[in-house]
């Protein structure tokens, strides 16, 4: 799947859902970084890619809390 693709199927989910996404990202760069550190992993981009997604969907949850803060203000 594409970068733009991934973007928008995040965009699209609530925000319980991206909680269960962070999470598995968050158990799946552990493992990555386990793989490392026993010299097992052998892609080391996938690390990176999964950093950059953990950061996509943190920054959607905020930008999504933000959203609600201010919709409730109004």
């Amino acid at each position: 799947m594409k970068k733009t693709e991934t973007k928008k199927a995040l965009a699209g989910k609530t925000p319980v859902e991206l909680q269960t996404e962070l999470e598995a990202l968050l158990r799946e760069q552990f493992g990555l970084r386990m793989q490392a550190a026993t010299q097992q992993l052998t892609d080391h981009s996938k690390l990176k890619n999964v950093r950059r997604g953990i950061a996509r969907v943190r920054t959607l949850i905020h930008q999504k809390a933000v959203q609600t803060a201010q919709g409730g203000q109004q």
